[in-house]
């Protein structure tokens, strides 16, 4: 056991270098960021900018910096205003030193059709949004959709399977994945194995019962092993980063 001290400020190539992806991949590997609080809830009022700080931000931006897409549930990305990644400076000037595409897109899972192709998060966007859904989803919404220039994926029969939506991302050479939650989507990929790196924020506020966790719907059989792999604490906040274990791949 160790007494956590306060260290020394991490900059900018600091943090890049700290969150990076493994250099070598062949496969997608998945990334989950999310903030709760101490006691354990992954919003407030419905919401998780109430958990949130400006360092957590920062973290939060650069995940999607560092990615080739962001992977997110409908029921999250409609909650949160989603839009298209937006272009900054920063982003650019780290994605093209990185080799990496202008800005990510968004892959948004919806198994029965919840996203308008007049949405945000479908019109107007830098990077074509990838709209993860099933067979289950009406056919009409699916081409207007593809007419409002998305990407559309069909992965599974009544609901998303999430390996074939991980392996979908795959095929578009989109292996590095930051997956923004929510909960549902979190638990897919958890009983799938589907998670090689939790990035959690914990937010030094209690938010009492009720709230939801930060995974929620199918259970998973077998706890996942993780290694803590670095903390960096801001204002009260830890910024925590987790990695599968070994043991556990």
């Amino acid at each position: 056991m160790h007494l956590l001290v306060p260290g020394p400020a991490v900059d900018d190539r600091a943090l890049e270098d700290l969150y990076a992806y493994p250099s070598d991949l062949t496969a997608p590997f998945v990334q989950v960021n999310f903030v709760a609080s101490a006691d354990g809830a992954a919003t407030v009022s419905g919401r998780s900018r109430g958990l949130s700080s400006p360092a957590d931000k920062k973290v939060f931006a650069l995940g999607r910096d560092l990615a080739d897409v962001v992977l997110v549930g409908a029921g999250t990305a409609l909650a949160e205003g989603y839009q298209g990644v937006r272009r900054t400076e920063l982003r650019a000037e780290r994605r093209a030193r990185l080799g990496l595409s202008d800005v990510p897109p968004i892959a948004v899972v919806t198994g029965r059709g919840s996203v308008p192709p007049s949405s945000p998060l479908v019109a107007g966007v830098a990077a074509p949004t990838i709209v993860i859904t099933s067979e289950a989803s009406p056919l009409e919404w699916r081409k207007e959709l593809v007419e409002a220039g998305a990407d559309v994926v069909v992965a599974g029969g009544n609901r998303v399977d999430v390996t074939l939506a991980v392996a979908a991302l795959g095929e578009r050479g989109l292996l590095r994945v930051c997956c923004e939650g929510g909960p549902m989507l979190f638990g897919d990929l958890l009983a799938a194995g589907l998670t090689d790196q939790l990035c959690l924020t914990v937010s030094p506020k209690l938010a009492g019962a009720g709230a939801v966790r930060i995974a929620a719907g199918l259970p998973t059989e077998v706890p996942m092993d993780l290694t803590l792999e670095s903390v960096l604490a801001d204002e009260g906040f830890l910024m925590l980063r987790y990695r599968r274990a070994a043991s556990d791949e």
